[in-house]
């Protein structure tokens, strides 16, 4: 086997987390910015070199015998590229963003906190770059633990609460899982030779009941991590309570194990059931897209808000996946990395105001603009992108996610289509509450007369380069979506789907 690159890539910032723990406490935040933003370089050379370069990074060990597990990691394809460079490149601003945590106590300083993002981002790399089942798995729930605490420790009042409803959520999805990659692994042992391996697997015949009880547990697990409708309670409370660098982590890269998962393995493991289930997840990401989006133009609160269009744009993703086109499926895999982005500069944007404000209650605040207008055009900005306006990369990744489901579900897509004006009317309408109109003494008071306490330099810093990435990608998207397309291309083939032939209507 070469150089492991991969597993040096994912373990790098574990290496980080654990370096913080011995270090002057003055020289945390610095320390870990550096492992974060050694991670980034790392993962943008091996994104290079797996791209133009066509290397091949893959890594196959024997782990675990007895249950026919491997440490296996790569290649790295479409899907695993796109998720990797979002990790990689969110991480060290949303560190630059919360660069003033406060110490708590000793158990809860700003080490403690930059040490758990380094650690979140090492198990999120781990489980976008396994190919293997076994190991997905224990790194798809081992993120748990340090969101966990990052919530727990450092979030708001009700921080407890919303910690262990996002535990309790996320551990039932994850004995769902356990039991799924119980049965796979029993029948790759009846069918021939025990193995967990993805390559293995996809020769596993799962097109039986016990095969789709399989499907379907895996299938639950994914919907409770995106989260869908109706598993999407324990998101806003999350987002909510979290650090807005947290819950930018969490909805930007976290829950994107389960799309994820859907793709690497419901429809490539199990090709017969996702076919069959096709309609109904299509039909269920639909209620889950116009659900949010209605629950987020009813909020409150600006950070539920978010979170609830998180909601809305993981069931756009899940048309996307299951239309079964190959347009769509790119769609949705470049969807997942711009929402990333976009998603993080409105929690960070509604973050810094908070911060200054005291409250993240939308009644609290109008006329924000004249006052802070660099933090209100931030806001606007990842607005814009979140309801997809053309110049960013959601606007790409919505218009073939809605024009590759056409194919296939034209009254289904055709509906779908409300959810860019819904998208507009929560975005648009909490713009104009809380930074138009005129001038409230309660912004006054906090913001003084003057914009002196607009963005500070690091939090433009912090925003500034996800601004440039969503607009680069939106204006030259083909550097992603060529090998996005590649993936796309395969898993089609294993899911035993052509792309449906257009047709015309007319007199011959």
């Amino acid at each position: 086997m070469s150089f492991p690159l991969l597993t040096v890539l994912a373990v790098l910032p574990l290496f980080g987390a654990a370096v913080l723990l011995i270090v002057p406490k003055p020289m945390a935040r610095q320390v870990g910015l550096v492992f974060a933003l050694a991670t980034l370089v790392l993962g943008v050379v091996t994104a290079l070199l797996a791209t133009v370069g066509g290397r091949d990074f893959s890594e196959t060990l024997v782990w675990i015998k007895t249950f026919g597990a491997h440490w296996a990691l790569g290649p790295v394809d479409g899907l695993a590229l796109v998720m990797v460079l979002a990790t990689v490149i969110l991480v060290p601003f949303l560190l630059i963003a919360e660069w003033n945590t406060v110490d708590l106590d000793d158990k809860w300083s700003a080490r403690i906190y930059f040490a758990l993002v380094l650690v979140t981002e090492s198990l999120a790399l781990f489980a976008f770059l396994a190919n293997d089942l076994l190991l997905f798995y224990v790194f798809f729930e081992a993120t748990l633990i340090p969101m966990y605490f990052l919530i727990g420790g450092f979030g708001g009042k009700r921080r407890g609460y919303a910690a262990i409803k996002f535990l309790l959520f996320g551990l039932g999805g994850g004995l769902i899982m356990l039991a799924a990659v119980v049965g796979a692994g029993a029948m790759s042992a009846r069918q021939g030779t025990l193995s967990l391996l993805y390559s293995d697997l996809r020769l596993v015949d799962f097109n039986n009941g016990f095969g789709m009880a399989i499907f379907v547990c895996f299938l639950i697990a994914f919907a409770l991590k995106n989260p869908m409708v109706p598993f999407h309670t324990w998101l806003p409370d999350a987002a909510e309570e979290g650090t807005p660098g947290s819950s930018a982590l969490l909805v930007g890269v976290l829950d994107k194990l389960g799309t994820f998962g859907m793709i690497r393995v419901c429809l490539e493991l199990f090709p017969d059931a996702s076919r069959q289930a096709g309609q109904i997840m299509v039909l269920l990401g639909l209620i889950s897209m116009i659900w949010g989006a209605m629950a987020a133009i009813a909020q409150k609160n600006l950070m539920r808000m978010i979170a609830f269009t998180s909601v809305s744009h993981f069931g756009f993703i899940v048309i996307g996946i299951f239309s079964f086109t190959t347009v769509s499926l790119s769609g949705a895999m470049f969807y997942m990395f711009g929402h990333a982005f976009s998603t993080a500069i409105l929690f960070l944007a509604a973050g810094f105001l908070v911060r200054r404000r005291g409250t993240a209650e939308i009644a609290a605040y109008g006329g924000v603009q004249k006052v802070a207008p660099m933090l209100a055009a931030v806001f606007l900005i990842g607005g814009l992108s979140s309801l997809a306006l053309p110049g960013f990369s959601s606007f790409v990744a919505e218009f073939m996610v809605i024009a590759g489901s056409f194919a296939r579900h034209p009254i289904l897509a055709g509906i779908s289509s409300i959810g860019v004006v819904l998208s507009a009317m929560y975005i648009l309408g909490t713009y104009q509450k809380v930074f138009t109109g005129p001038v409230t003494d309660q912004v006054v008071n906090t913001f003084g007369a003057d914009t002196r306490r607009d963005l500070s330099w690091r939090e433009r810093i912090a925003v500034g380069p996800l601004i440039a990435l969503l607009l680069f990608f939106g204006f030259f998207p083909q550097p992603l979506l060529a090998p996005i397309a590649d993936t796309a291309a395969t898993t089609m083939h294993q899911v035993g789907l052509a792309d449906p032939t257009p047709t015309l209507k007319g007199n011959n």
